[in-house]
């Protein structure tokens, strides 16, 4: 894993439905593939020369952040805000961020909270808190110096102002939007790994970077449907639950490898695509963990439902403190993504296609 290509990757700008930074990083890494996007931002990344009559394996990620957008500019120059994904309200206040707006200047900014000078003794103890009534100041007086000499406009995004570092000793990433910058690192990874032997492999590869994942999965929608795949792979930066529970109930610990997912609030998976992907695992020594998710949901849920259906393999990278401004992961459970997918797209042939695709349930069933 190219580790500043991931970092490059992470620090970019890209709430949901701004997602024009993000790509153009991706492609930047693309030169080599046929590239195009759509017109909601979705990115397609196709092996040269493909051959149109082998299955096509879709490899997923989404590109959107979890970010802000301007609702309302005050009176006194601060900003009304609503959520672009699912933060959690206390996790919000008194951190920074950056706004882009419509000339694309940055605007720094932060996320008001109020002095505990200034509270009483029921606020202090009170965590009742409302996204309406937190404001994000850019040290602006009054509305008119926030528009006309900061440039803010009602409408314009913001996302987490943080930067991207790897300690290189420990392997250990830190940054924001690992959830799911990650997952887009990793699709330009494994189709790095398998472009010299793209002419040979038994299927097309095409990466699909979906936007807006995070405000209900609505690039995948389209790029399911462009790309009419047979069969797809998942990546997410599925939150760590390591620091949660117990060395035995964790179900995605940092450092313990990829983390297949079999069941969340989105689909059900393929019992014949998860077999054959741990078989692989075992044989190959990747790293491995099962997890079966109360709540939570990928892309997969949109592109199981595409055509005929679709199996998908969701392969997430354990990441901590997701949907937050920080994140870790760390480079050993990228590598076990990336991996594990290169392999399950080796190896694939016809029988083990029509036994995921369940072509062969059928068989002998006549009484």
């Amino acid at each position: 894993m190219d580790i500043q290509m991931f970092g490059r990757i992470s620090d970019a700008f890209g709430p949901s439905g701004f997602e024009e930074d993000v790509i153009r990083v991706i492609a930047g890494y693309c030169g080599k593939y046929e590239v195009e996007n759509d017109a909601m931002n979705n990115l397609y990344v196709r092996m040269p020369g493909a051959d149109g009559n082998k299955p096509v394996i879709q490899l997923d990620a989404h590109t959107d952040e979890c970010g802000f957008m301007v609702q309302t500019i005050h009176d006194n120059g601060v900003l009304g805000i609503l959520m672009l994904g699912g933060f959690v309200l206390s996790n919000i206040p008194a951190h920074t961020v950056v706004i882009r707006t419509r000339s694309g200047k940055t605007v720094r900014g932060i996320i008001t909270s109020k002095p505990v000078h200034f509270m009483n003794e029921k606020e202090r103890a009170s965590q009742d808190l409302d996204i309406e009534k937190m404001y994000v100041d850019i040290g602006a007086e009054s509305r008119s110096e926030a528009e006309e000499v900061f440039g803010v406009s009602i409408g314009d995004p913001m996302m987490p102002e943080v930067s991207f570092s790897y300690d290189e000793e420990h392997e250990i990433c830190l940054g924001k939007a690992f959830d799911n910058r990650a997952g887009c690192a990793c699709i330009v990874d494994v189709m790095e790994q398998l472009y010299e032997e793209r002419d040979k492999l038994p299927a097309q590869v095409v990466g699909a970077f979906a936007v807006q994942e995070e405000v209900g999965m609505r690039g995948a929608a389209v790029t399911a449907q462009v790309v009419k795949p047979d069969l797809a792979i998942v990546f997410e930066g599925s939150p760590s639950d390591d620091f949660y529970f117990s060395a035995s109930q964790a179900q995605g610990r940092m450092k313990s490898g990829v983390q297949i997912r079999r069941m969340d609030k989105s689909y059900v998976s393929n019992p014949a695509f998860i077999e054959y992907a741990e078989e692989l695992a075992k044989k190959y020594g990747i790293p491995y963990q099962e997890t079966v998710r109360r709540g939570g949901s990928t892309n997969a849920g949109k592109i199981s439902l595409t055509g005929k259906a679709v199996p998908v393999l969701v392969l997430g990278v354990p990441s901590r403190y997701v949907h937050t401004h920080y994140n870790f992961c760390a480079k050993k459970d990228l590598e076990a993504a990336t991996a594990l997918a290169v392999q399950v797209i080796r190896e694939l042939d016809g029988e083990r296609l029509r036994h995921i695709l369940r072509q062969d349930v059928l068989e002998g069933s006549r009484f």
